[in-house]
């Protein structure tokens, strides 16, 4: 690796957040009085002070993200949306494939995920800047897991083996554009992780904070704006 190599933040927001039974895209609903998910999200982003630029994937016809002054922050790059995650994801690779080398690292990172912490950027980098392939944030489960065939329990997991994905996922441009494309329409691929593990590689796990959460449902706004304050009361470690 040069000393050229570069950091590129890559937002997918084309989702309409089914679950949230909102009358908009999760990542438009107010997390505070003044700001939506999707600007808390960015502003850690571009806070953390790493990135060349970061592509936020939006969909045709979005009638919300323009209106947002963070749309034209001289950092944030507007890539089209896609019909799946790895589709918005393609998209913006390519519109910095002109600027990106092969070689450059890549992190992805849900549009719904605001209490994302520059400590856990900065520790994902570290860990893996000096990779060959990449890896992700996870977070290892504490709760007895199930698998189950529709309401019926069929096995136990071994919860020391199971870990939950997180976001950033941070891969080299060329190789995560290359298993994208290889692995087009596939419906496993639920994130970038994924697409290389089919690839045949073994992306690297680093421990994240729990407190990084997915807004999914509409009581998730409430513990994300709860977890905001005490990361900005307490020191981020």
């Amino acid at each position: 690796m040069t000393t050229t190599t570069k950091f590129w933040g890559i937002v997918p927001a084309a989702g309409v957040g089914k679950r949230m039974n909102a009358d908009r895209p999760k990542q438009y609903l107010l997390l505070s009085d003044t700001q939506t998910v999707i600007e808390h999200t960015l502003l850690r982003l571009i806070g953390a002070q790493f990135f060349e630029k970061i592509v936020v994937a939006i969909s045709d016809g979005d009638p919300y993200w323009d209106n947002f002054p963070i749309s034209k922050h001289e950092k944030i790059i507007r890539a089209e949306g896609g019909k799946e995650r790895a589709d918005s994801v393609l998209n913006a690779l390519a519109a910095i494939e002109n600027q990106a080398d092969k070689d450059d690292w890549v992190l992805v990172h849900d549009a719904a995920r605001p209490c994302i912490t520059t400590q856990d950027i900065e520790k994902l980098i570290a860990e893996l800047r000096d990779e060959a392939v990449g890896g992700i944030l996870a977070l290892s489960s504490h709760d007895t897991l199930k698998e189950v065939d529709g309401l019926q329990i069929v096995s136990t997991l071994h919860r020391n083996r199971i870990w939950r994905a997180l976001t950033p996922q941070m891969f080299r441009y060329g190789a995560l554009k290359s298993a994208l494309e290889l692995t087009q329409g596939n419906p496993t691929i639920t994130d970038e992780a994924s697409a290389l593990e089919i690839q045949g590689f073994s992306p690297k796990i680093v421990e994240g904070r729990s407190d990084n959460i997915k807004i999914t449902r509409p009581e998730d706004l409430t513990l994300a704006q709860f977890y905001l304050v005490q990361q900005n009361t307490t020191p981020q470690t």
